[in-house]
C-alpha cells in the first residue's frame, strides 16, 4: 500500500482570470509564486498589446519567460567561465611558488 505522503500536491491558481489546478511535488508556496510570476507577465502583456486573444497573450508571455531564463543562463556560463579561468590563475600561480620554493 502506498503512503498517501508520496501523492502529488494539489494547488489551485488562478492566472489571468482562469482557475487551473495544479499538481506536483513543489511546496505550495512555489507553486503560488510561480502562477503569480507568469499571471503578472500576461497582465504586463495585456496592458502593451492591442491584440486581447488569451491564448496570444500566453505564448508572448512564454516567450519573454523563456527569454529571462536563456538571458540567466548566459549569464551563468560567462559566471562559471570567469571563475574557472580565475582558479586556473591562481592553480598556476601556486605551482609556480610551490616549483621556486622547491629550487
Amino acid at each position: 500500500m502506498a503512503d498517501i505522503y508520496d501523492k502529488d500536491k494539489t494547488v489551485k491558481v488562478v492566472i489571468f482570470g482562469e482557475e487551473y489546478t495544479i499538481r506536483g511535488q513543489a511546496e505550495s508556496d512555489y507553486i503560488l509564486r510561480i502562477a503569480d510570476y507568469v499571471d503578472s507577465k500576461m497582465k504586463e502583456i495585456a496592458l502593451k498589446s492591442r491584440n486581447k486573444s488569451p491564448n496570444r497573450i500566453a505564448i508572448l508571455a512564454a516567450l519573454n519567460i523563456a527569454g529571462e531564463l536563456m538571458d540567466l543562463k548566459d549569464t551563468r556560463i560567462k559566471d562559471i567561465s570567469q571563475v574557472e579561468d580565475r582558479a586556473k590563475s591562481i592553480m598556476d600561480m601556486l605551482d609556480s611558488k610551490l616549483a621556486e620554493s622547491q629550487d
